[in-house]
């Protein structure tokens, strides 16, 4: 069935049968301008476009006759050697702002969806549902926070340290946000502001009183009057970090905390990053919506593991929807990958219970492609799973 839509003709369902299937639905009940903010990107949205064509241009090579247990094995573990977490599958939820747009539970509810799951969450520094209340929603839920370098770096810190005693077991430093990138659709839609009762409610204490980031009232920025509030906390970013800062915050964290350097699509950085103390890397575009016309981060990856190998962890995000995208992550080396979009989706469609949906049919699809590739558990998922006609990107040699 199909119906007529203010942008376009927009194709309708019942019910989800798959990941993709989510964001029709959102689409066909969010007002137009929350969908928009969710599923846009910036400029062009090239960078977003590719996150999700790359995939397109990786081949599965499945291997056939192999002897598979009876049960898949979607298991996978975070090696850190302080701190040892075990993952129902090798997929979490990527720290994303505002969840609350979507559902009134917000991060809660995602929250709750990933500890029924057995996955990780990242809460976002911009979110919804404070530290404390989410901790409280999902108590053993695996939970990780996302920082931002402040310019004020007691206020940085502060927040990272309720974090920490409200039990959140790792941290997120995402370093690719000196500013935010420009969205045309938010533009079009006249979406400078979050709508009431919303707010960015870490923000709500001394330091945002001059900085109007939940008021919705017009605030000064680069010189020129803006309400939108992306603008309005970007005056609270340091846009003079450098490695130095995440040096500064390695030292201050407990030793048994991850810190994963979340923003990186170069081998440089990623060896800088192993550098300055990072517990783990995070190849990410930031869903296509900061710099566009950079490469999908599915692409970027083989150089990644290519310049630090296996010293620590790396993680991915960008474009997953299926689960032959979460082997073909695997198989280049990366050790988890996050989704994003898909939750926000299915968040709008049904709250709760469709994200824990979307979670399972994620982990039914990643059983079923390993099973067809000849793999019975995630170790034994070889990178000669995966193979790519793109001239610059080399595959390794077979293991039999």
């Amino acid at each position: 069935m199909l119906r007529e839509g203010t942008k376009h003709t927009i194709k309708t369902i019942d019910r989800p049968v798959c990941v993709n299937d989510f964001q029709l639905l959102a689409q066909q009940q969010l007002p137009k301008d929350l969908y928009d903010y969710v599923s846009s990107g910036a400029d062009d949205e090239q960078t977003l476009n590719e996150n999700r064509n790359a995939w397109k241009r990786w081949y599965l090579r499945p291997r056939v006759l192999r002897s598979l247990a009876a049960a898949i094995d979607t298991r996978v573990v975070l090696p850190w050697q302080q701190q040892r977490h075990t993952l129902s599958m090798p997929v979490f939820v990527s720290p994303a702002g505002v969840q609350a747009l979507m559902h009134q539970e917000g991060e809660c509810a995602v929250a709750r969806a990933c500890e029924k799951a057995g996955i990780l969450y990242g809460l976002s520094q911009h979110a919804t549902k404070s530290i404390e209340e989410v901790a409280a929603a999902a108590p053993q839920c695996l939970r990780f926070y996302q920082s931002y370098i402040l310019n004020d770096r007691e206020w940085t810190w502060r927040l990272i340290e309720r974090a920490l005693q409200a039990g959140y077991q790792g941290i997120f430093l995402t370093v690719d946000s000196v500013r935010f990138g420009y969205r045309p659709a938010d533009a079009r839609n006249g979406f400078n502001a979050l709508p009431a009762p919303h707010r960015l409610v870490h923000y709500d204490d001394d330091h945002t009183r001059d900085n109007n980031i939940n008021s919705g009232k017009k605030a000064i920025y680069n010189g020129q009057t803006h309400s939108a509030w992306d603008q309005n906390s970007e005056q609270l970013l340091d846009t003079q970090i450098s490695w130095r800062d995440v040096r500064w915050l390695k030292e201050k964290l407990p030793p048994q905390i991850p810190l994963i350097i979340k923003g990186i699509m170069t081998q440089e950085d990623a060896i800088l990053a192993v550098e300055a103390g990072a517990d783990a890397v995070m190849v990410s575009n930031h869903g296509g919506r900061q710099v566009d016309g950079c490469l999908a981060a599915i692409d970027v990856l083989p150089e990644v593991v290519g310049a630090i190998g296996h010293q620590v962890p790396i993680f991915l995000d960008g474009g997953v929807r299926h689960g032959s995208d979460v082997v073909k992550a695997l198989a280049l080396g990366a050790t988890a990958v996050g989704i994003g979009k898909p939750v926000f989706f299915s968040l709008a469609f049904g709250g709760r219970a469709a994200v824990e949906q979307m979670l399972q049919l994620l982990k039914n699809e990643i059983k079923s492609c390993m099973a067809l590739c000849g793999v019975d558990h995630i170790a034994a998922i070889p990178v000669s799973s995966v193979v790519t006609r793109h001239p610059s990107l080399l595959v390794g040699k077979s293991n039999l």
